[in-house]
């Protein structure tokens, strides 16, 4: 397919890009920075413009839109809302303009409630989990959800919007678990959960290939939490009132994939365990 990728340059961008072209795909990477060096295709465009995104993506068969604020407290809440809301809005609609029948776009685990000074009902979160966004960033993704489900409506647009937890490069896995790991407080903020990048590139090309109608939404995590000490113990500890449901393993994520294995065939492969790391549990 021909892709557009907005937000190629970015933290997700930068390898899904060259995993989508490695795998068949002919990738234009867009984005308001220039792409690393040797990245292939790219040009600079302000998605906040209807008409530059429109013109983007006049030859793409589908879209992977990653473009926005990437996190809570990097500007002022309303930019971050903004921001996100138009762009997102402005992909879709120049989609829907041009008759791209395919988005896959990036949703977040901070619509289940980060940072939790509420305790969750129930863990792990799933597709039925109560959505309490608790910033503006995560209230742009949980109504960016809402604004999938109106295009597949209005327009036909099939979608598939991908809650990624924490995502994480191998070679960051040595300075960032020592102190995690010493302080479970360090990471409660979205219970210990992570996503290796090579799984979360990879689950943006498998919704993208896949056969998938209407607006869905997936989760997306590692097979496991990023702490040496076993989930249930965590959760006894720092939410004991949530009710604990099935893991997958005694280390296992307290966000199930479980819709994203059915949907688009995803299943975690890395872990942090099986990076050039000791001194943990299951390491």
């Amino acid at each position: 397919m021909r892709v557009v990728v907005t937000g190629g340059s970015g933290r997700a961008g930068r390898s899904v890009v060259p995993d989508l072209r490695a795998h068949g795909h002919d990738v234009l990477s867009v984005d308001r920075v220039p792409p690393p060096a040797g990245g292939g295709p790219a040009q600079i465009v302000d998605l906040l413009d209807l008409g530059q995104t429109v013109q983007c993506l006049a030859d793409a068969d589908a879209v992977v839109h990653l473009a926005a604020i990437p996190a809570p407290g990097f500007l002022p809440e309303g930019i971050t809302f903004t921001t996100n809301m138009t762009t997102t809005y402005n992909v879709f609609e120049a989609a829907r303009l041009l008759g791209i029948g395919r988005v896959v776009w990036a949703s977040s685990e901070t619509v289940f409630g980060m940072p939790f000074e509420r305790p969750p009902a129930y863990a792990p979160f799933d597709g039925d989990s109560e959505l309490r966004p608790e910033s503006s960033y995560a209230l742009s993704k949980v109504l960016s959800e809402e604004l999938a489900r109106q295009f597949a409506r209005r327009a036909g647009i099939a979608s598939v919007g991908i809650r990624f937890s924490n995502i994480l490069y191998e070679d960051e896995y040595p300075t960032l678990l020592p102190p995690i790991q010493a302080d479970p407080l360090v990471r409660r903020v979205n219970l210990w959960n992570y996503v290796d990048v090579r799984d979360a590139a990879r689950s943006v090309r498998l919704a993208l290939e896949a056969d998938t109608d209407g607006a869905e939404i997936v989760s997306i995590a590692a097979p496991d939490t990023l702490m040496d000490r076993p989930s249930a113990e965590l959760m006894a500890e720092h939410f004991p009132d949530t009710e604990l449901r099935e893991l997958r393993g005694e280390y296992g994520s307290l966000i199930s994939s479980r819709d994203a294995e059915r949907l688009i065939g995803y299943a975690p492969e890395h872990s942090w365990r099986d990076a050039p790391y000791s001194g943990a549990n299951g390491a």
